[in-house]
């Protein structure tokens, strides 16, 4: 059974799906005007996981992410760099992908764009306007917020709390300092549309009601954005689409905690901001998506490059377990050996025990409102139980004290494992088999140093022929004083990084 934390109700709730087999969900995306920072990169991660958890889980998925190309952010900062406005929001259009594709994130079944959807809005303007919910002043059209009864629903502010301290836009044309734009009058050489109460172009919050409705529907299972979204943008869809339709407009509310910088929530406007892209310089994006889903999704997320430089240790720690495991199944597939006594019997059916216990609590963390610090903590116990038994499985070997080999079942089965678990979290990207590829960028080791290490490794295999324990043992030591770790396994010496 899959919880979900609503924002509306404030709760955990059973996942129910309007269709059975399919989940719809809409998810708040940029205003295009600059590159991605961290702080826009959360959500995206955070719901392209929780997307991949239900798809693993049997559902499809109607997936829409959209993209806010017109706005005023956008017009001042074409105005300041002298370009058309669209031009300047499909620049970044393009960048953006760039960017998320670096992060490992599956493409949106759908990305409307505002300036693709100006009829639809238009229309939903109509509604509200016929139904006695909006009004036009001057040629631009504002929302009765006092005339939806369940306004504040969501964030849980009430319309007195508004009124004293409000953030509310001051404007001498509205009928209440509470209500705001959904079609605002263009000014002299703007990017504007024509529309019934003339040339204008859109507010913010009825382009995500007009496209959610649009591609989903009323009704649909999920709309999700960063906590900063809830109010007022979220609170004035929902009172639009309610409106105007009379129908529930979404079932379950999602919300992702801000990445903090000293405390203080990471935007441009605070000019406290990290690109994405600078970040990807120092860290693989591996890491930085490891780094994304650290801790709770609803949980606030400090930014501090040393706890990346720390993730990014513990992310080696994976990724050497994972080429072990690999090493060892193409040894063992060249191999005729078999189980031959009770004792090794008894070693895989433990191992096969913990196995199952992973894959359960695995499960149960991400069911679990997608507890993902939970799921990636089941995740290196999995590789702490994987090296404990591929390092009984080398000893024995190396000794010769029992013709050990373990059955490809059961190395096969923490492979797929492995396997399910970067499936749900995204961590390493796969090739068309599904199959996890590590990059140099994820190992952080370049060609030098592992010509170096090739060539220390030779040096000590040589000593270790020859007898000369003392110098086998001074490079061992001496290395391990540089947090390099030197492993001798039945398919030859490897080095890691501790």
């Amino acid at each position: 059974m899959i919880k979900i934390y609503n924002t509306l109700t404030k709760n955990k709730e059973k996942l129910q799906t309007r269709d059975p087999e399919q989940i719809s969900i809409y998810v708040c995306g940029p205003t295009v005007y600059n590159y991605i920072h961290l702080g826009n990169a959360r959500p995206l991660v955070v719901f392209d996981t929780v997307r991949r958890y239900l798809t693993s889980k049997g559902y499809k998925t109607n997936y829409i992410q959209n993209f806010t190309d017109v706005d005023d952010k956008i017009i001042n900062k074409a105005r300041e760099e002298k370009k058309e406005p669209l031009a300047l929001a499909a620049f970044y259009i393009i960048e953006y992908f760039k960017d998320v594709d670096a992060l490992n994130i599956i493409r949106a079944d759908h990305y409307p764009r505002v300036s693709e959807h100006i009829p639809e809005i238009i229309a939903l303007i109509q509604k509200l306007v016929h139904k006695g919910s909006a009004y036009d002043v001057k040629g631009s059209v504002y929302f009765r917020v006092r005339n939806f009864a369940n306004y504040g629903k969501l964030s849980g502010r009430t319309l007195d709390d508004l009124q004293v301290g409000a953030r509310v836009e001051i404007n001498e044309d509205k009928q209440d300092p509470l209500d705001f734009a959904l079609w605002k009058k263009a000014q002299t050489g703007e990017l504007s549309w024509d529309s019934p109460w003339g040339a204008g172009r859109p507010g913010w919050h009825i382009e995500c009601s007009a496209m959610a409705l649009k591609y989903l529907g009323t009704g649909f299972d999920i709309h999700a954005g960063g906590c900063d979204l809830m109010f007022p943008h979220h609170e004035n869809e929902i009172a639009q689409a309610e409106a105007a339709s009379e129908q529930q407009f979404a079932k379950y509310w999602m919300h992702n905690g801000f990445i903090t910088v000293n405390q203080e929530k990471m935007s441009k406007s605070l000019d406290n901001f990290f690109l994405v892209r600078d970040i990807l310089k120092q860290f693989s994006a591996a890491t930085v998506r490891f780094y994304l889903l650290s801790v709770h999704y609803r949980s606030p997320l400090d930014f501090d490059a040393q706890k990346l430089a720390a993730i990014q240790r513990g992310l080696e720690r994976l990724i050497n377990s994972w080429q072990l495991l690999e090493e060892t199944l193409k040894t063992l597939s060249n191999q005729k050996q078999t189980l031959v006594n009770n004792a090794d019997a008894e070693i895989n059916r433990q191992f096969d025990i913990k196995l199952q216990y992973f894959e359960k609590t695995f499960n149960t963390a991400m069911a679990d409102d997608f507890n993902t610090a939970l799921a990636i903590a089941v995740w290196f116990d999995a590789a702490r139980e994987l090296n404990a038994y591929l390092h009984q499985i080398n000893v024995a070997n190396l000794k010769a004290t029992i013709n050990f080999t373990p059955t490809f079942k059961i190395l096969k089965k923490a492979q797929q494992l492995f396997l399910n678990f970067n499936q749900v979290l995204g961590i390493f990207k796969t090739d068309d088999a599904s199959r996890i590829v590590i990059s140099k960028s994820e190992i952080q080791d370049d060609h030098l140093v592992n010509n170096l290490m090739t060539l220390i490794i030779a040096i000590r295999q040589q000593a270790r022929e020859n007898k000369d324990w003392h110098t086998a043992d001074m490079i061992r030591d001496s290395l391990k004083k540089l947090a390099i770790m030197i492993e001798d396994t039945p398919q030859g010496a490897r080095w890691k990084k501790r």
